[in-house]
């Protein structure tokens, strides 16, 4: 939340060649504003390059002086700040800029970084050492990325820069800073409940996060379409929060109406997709009305799948009412519905306007649902923000008992971290989205082999984060420490590390069929330490019978 006392700097993040320099000074010069580059400062007080500082120091000698150039450029106000790309690692910083002033993202993709430092290094007259760049640039940019990516995503606001100039990009920092300070100066909560915004190729949308905002739906929905008429698509299980979502939008001026489903998967088919598109043309459902979905993943899977179809494509929106829907279902724009043959056969990748999810909700849930789907935030704090996995350890009592801030405040920002890979990769065709599979290989697997009826989804992937993480130990990625310290936060959640009566080759067999499998061999998702997810191919069939035996045995040193 950005409170009109921090909104007297801006800060830009981001990895080197996305701008950060160039745009940090034409929106200072916009807005009257000192310019600070973080870089700049640490080798004026250091007397040398920052490739000498990591040469002859080291690079914990460097991120010392990031912390002190950053503190003090924290001191001091109305400035625009360009910071250097690892600096947002540093929970302690991020909580200063947080604190301090507005914080925007640049972003681009690692194609683009490249193009534009070897540009930089054309027209210099000395080419920049950058000192954690060597080797193949691209494959290395890619790399320090990814690990990076979770922290970029907790800023207030990301601008892309692929496709935009120096000066178009600083017209969105400029309007982001505008548009807070205005929230802002209004209330001190309205609009702090923006998680993120997801940039898509049809459009972007935001992530709505808070506590007992269901209310504000109709206004939400109004800024997203302004929608004609809506149409609410909920299930028994969610239908209070359905009725509520509807009564809302009626008092708002937009006339709604409600379809309960049968609760499960045995609502995900093409003959219920069928029964819904029959009752949206009884209604005279147009292109310039929405569709809902109001409960779990089921019911948005399948509103979702609708919707896309329905008179070739309306408005869409998710109201999602289950943790794991919040944190991952509700994101990314995967619809479908099962077929006989499999689940999430037919379906097709589209985008919601907007996603609203009112954290209260979750008080009605039964406790085991509510563990499961902790399992995923606690994943995204795993894969690539080691500070919220660590607050997992630490607010343990206010987590279980879902205080509505600290409960909030986790889901917004895991919900982030989905929003940002899906910005960076909406299709999953570059390798960013797949890091979110982190546990789901033998997760999946396990699920199928128990006929999706033994394990909730978090319980399975809990499951598979164990193997997951007894992979990384043998490929010499992770360390015993760092596996022990991943089970301990798992099990004093509740959430299993081991089972029993599991029939392997049934395990086997589902790993076969694993989306991530290639030419026969798994792409796994594994930690690079905590915080840190990379894929690798090349992992030991030994060592995942391994991993399997911890799993089914419950045996740490197995």
């Amino acid at each position: 939340m950005v409170s009109k006392q921090q909104l007297h700097n801006i800060f830009l993040t981001g990895f080197s060649g996305t701008g950060k320099s160039t745009v940090g000074r034409e929106v200072a010069r916009r807005l009257g504003w000192r310019y600070v580059d973080t870089d700049a400062e640490i080798v004026r007080a250091a007397g040398k390059s920052i490739d000498a500082i990591f040469r002859d120091d080291s690079e914990a000698r460097f991120r010392e002086l990031e912390r002190r150039s950053l503190a003090e450029a924290c001191r001091r106000e109305m400035q625009v700040v360009s910071t250097g790309g690892g600096v947002v690692m540093d929970e302690s910083n991020r909580r200063l800029m947080e604190a301090a002033g507005l914080v925007v993202c640049l972003e681009a993709r690692p194609e683009t970084i490249r193009s534009r430092l070897n540009a930089q290094d054309r027209v210099a007259e000395e080419p920049e050492v950058r000192p954690l760049l060597g080797g193949g640039v691209l494959d290395r940019i890619r790399s320090l990325k990814s690990q990076r990516q979770g922290c970029y995503a907790l800023a207030h606001w990301t601008v892309h820069t692929d496709a935009l100039t120096p000066r178009e990009a600083a017209d969105q920092v400029v309007e982001a800073w505008g548009m807070t300070s205005r929230r802002s100066a209004a209330s001190t909560h309205v609009r702090g409940d923006l998680a993120a915004t997801v940039r898509t190729s049809s459009g972007d949308y935001p992530i709505w996060v808070g506590w007992g905002t269901l209310g504000e739906l109709p206004e939400r929905v109004k800024e997203a379409a302004s929608p004609g008429a809506a149409y609410v698509i909920t299930d028994r299980g969610a239908y209070r929060h359905g009725r509520n979502a509807q009564i809302a939008l009626e008092a708002g001026g937009i006339p709604a109406h409600i379809f309960t489903l049968p609760p499960g998967e045995r609502s995900k088919t093409l003959e219920m997709a069928n029964t819904l598109y029959g009752w949206l043309a009884g209604l005279r459902a147009e292109r310039g009305h929405m569709v809902l979905a109001v409960g779990g993943g089921i019911v948005g899977d399948l509103a979702g799948f609708v919707a896309a179809t329905y008179l070739r494509g309306i408005a869409f929106a998710q109201v999602p009412t289950t943790m794991l829907a919040m944190m991952d279902a509700s994101i990314g724009g995967k619809t479908a519905v099962d077929l006989p043959q499999g689940k999430n056969l037919v379906g097709a990748f589209y985008q919601p306007k907007l996603v609203l999810s009112d954290v209260e909700t979750l008080a009605s849930l039964p406790d085991r649902e509510l563990r499961s789907g902790w399992a995923e935030a606690i994943k995204h704090g795993l894969i690539m923000d080691e500070g919220l996995f660590r607050r997992f350890e630490e607010e343990r009592e206010a987590v279980m008992a879902l205080d509505p801030t600290v409960a909030t405040d986790l889901i917004r920002r895991s919900a982030a971290i989905k929003a940002d890979a899906v910005s960076s990769d909406e299709r999953e065709t570059l390798g960013v989205r797949v890091l979110l599979n982190y546990g789901h290989t033998v997760g999946h697997a396990i699920e199928a082999a128990t006929g999706y009826s033994r394990f909730l989804h978090g319980e399975a992937v809990s499951l598979g984060m164990t193997a997951a993480a007894h992979l990384s130990m043998g490929m010499g990625t992770l360390t015993g420490a760092e596996v022990e310290r991943q089970r301990t936060v798992l099990t004093s959640y509740g959430l299993p590390v081991s089972a029993g009566g599991l029939d392997r080759e049934a395990i086997r067999n589902a790993m076969s069929m694993d989306k991530k499998t290639t030419a026969g061999s798994v792409r796994w998702v594994l930690l690079d330490g905590i915080g840190r997810a990379v894929t690798r191919a090349d992992v030991p069939p030994d060592l995942v019978d391994e991993a399997l035996d911890v799993v089914l045995s419950g045996n740490r040193e197995a």
